[in-house]
């Protein structure tokens, strides 16, 4: 494990002194903030430390100032930034302002409407567009995950099969622990698609090659699709990729932090994912779906969830106010659908009946279930969606945090057990006698 020892702030001030009259090179930077010269052309890549390369250099030079002020930031207490209790996260990736989300600074419900998947993905990976592109899976890595998914039993669900995909295509990768920047994105074109590529095919014409969302589709759904459905589920993807530091995002930094590949990095995502609070509530909210369509009203469905205790699916959501910009932007799509229509109608009474006694607003979920459910899928499908779409955004996250300092990563627990010193504890078998020779396990009684 790499270690860094934190430079005083007299020392970086000394050192910004010495170094003031030159520029410094490549090493020198690396050096300096302590990250493989790799890492300092990733800094590069993001806009965080400008390069120059002087006429006939070999190598490019840096700004001593500017990398001591990007190394002052990396060693920056976590109490600086926003309290000492509070675990903050630089990222240039995803902003969530005034119930809208931006990637990279663009709005993201627009880009996910105008842009396949896999181009906001590249996006969010380089900042650069790429029209047209598409994602395929190689034969050895597409192969081995293929064989690990065969083998599960068949009740495992999407999640299971995705995770075990996974890590099934890293052990197949040798160069998986190339953390570079150019390796960790060549590797997040080639696995998304091989994730898609292990799960059972449903479709008995389903595609292999083309967008990832008609690959996707023929995984989830035995009913033919038709363009405006292929289109849904694509713009669902796009816009699915990224939402800021939700549950699984932050598992996928922590495992980066410790420089776990992007395979592992993307396993710890959907590790977490598949807890019924994160990526399974699109499948409580399809099931709810489909009472309602049984029932012929929300009234009752609605009625027995706040009965049971529990919060309506599909509805609220703890970073927006208002209604979710991606169920905003779902809805409006489910509406060209020729067969959403008794979904898209149920989950509009469900609105409308919550909507007398509570000011929740749809989200995500909501038009989720309603593309599952009016597609012929099961009710995990939303989940299989949701973590092929944010496994973009955990690469995204992955690459960010192999450009900061390792292992940072690392809140202090705040001990409330016992005060030591506490005696030893003693040792008893299955009958609580004491299993410690010559012990008894009460006074005066013979040892056993």
């Amino acid at each position: 494990m790499d270690t860094v020892t934190p430079m005083t702030d007299q020392e970086a001030g000394h050192s910004a002194v010495t170094r003031a009259d030159r520029r410094l090179t490549t090493k020198e930077a690396a050096e300096l903030l302590g990250v493989k010269p790799e890492t300092v052309y990733a800094y590069v890549s993001r806009g965080q430390l400008s390069s120059r390369r002087g006429p006939g250099a070999r190598g490019s030079t840096f700004d001593p100032k500017e990398v001591e002020a990007l190394a002052r930031r990396n060693r920056r207490e976590p109490a600086a930034a926003s309290g000492a209790n509070e675990l903050s996260v630089r990222t240039r990736i995803t902003l969530i302002e005034k119930d809208r989300y931006y990637f990279r600074g663009v709005d993201a419900a627009a880009l996910a409407l105008r842009h396949s998947y896999e181009e906001v993905a590249e996006w969010l990976w380089t900042g650069v567009l790429k029209p047209g592109i598409h994602f395929t899976a190689p034969p050895e890595p597409s192969g081995s995950a293929r064989l690990a998914v065969r083998a599960l039993p068949e009740h495992c669900g999407p999640t299971d099969r995705l995770r075990v995909a996974a890590i099934a295509a890293g052990a197949s990768d040798p160069l998986r622990f190339d953390l570079s920047e150019e390796a960790v994105v060549g590797t997040a074109r080639t696995l998304i698609p091989t994730l898609v590529a292990a799960l059972p095919p449903l479709l008995s014409a389903h595609r292999d090659g083309g967008p990832l969302a008609g690959r996707l589709w023929g995984r989830l759904s035995r009913h033919k699709p038709d363009d405006a459905s292929l289109h849904a589920l694509d713009t669902a993807l796009a816009l699915l990729v990224d939402h800021d530091l939700a549950a699984s995002t932050l598992a996928v930094r922590v495992a980066a932090s410790a420089r776990a590949h992007p395979y592992a990095a993307v396993s710890a995502g959907l590790g977490v994912l598949e807890g019924p609070l994160h990526g399974a509530a699109s499948g409580l909210a399809h099931r709810m779906l489909l009472e309602v369509l049984d029932r012929g009203t929300a009234a009752p469905v609605v009625a027995n969830e706040l009965r049971a205790g529990r919060r309506v699916p599909g509805l609220g959501h703890r970073v927006y106010q208002g209604e979710d910009p991606r169920a905003q932007a779902l809805f409006g799509l489910l509406e060209t659908m020729p067969k959403a229509g008794p979904a898209l109608a149920a989950a509009r009474d469900v609105i409308a009946t919550t909507a007398r006694h509570t000011d929740l607003h749809a989200n995500v979920d909501l038009p989720l279930a309603v593309l599952t459910a009016s597609s012929g899928m099961a009710a995990e499908a939303g989940e299989a969606v949701f973590a092929v779409a944010r496994t973009a955004g955990w690469i995204a996250h992955a690459l960010e945090e192999y450009g900061e300092r390792p292992m940072r990563m690392r809140p202090v627990g705040q001990y409330v057990g016992l005060r030591p010193p506490q005696p030893l504890p003693e040792a008893h078998g299955p009958s609580g006698t004491s299993d410690v020779p010559g012990a008894s396990a009460t006074p005066g009684s013979p040892s056993r």
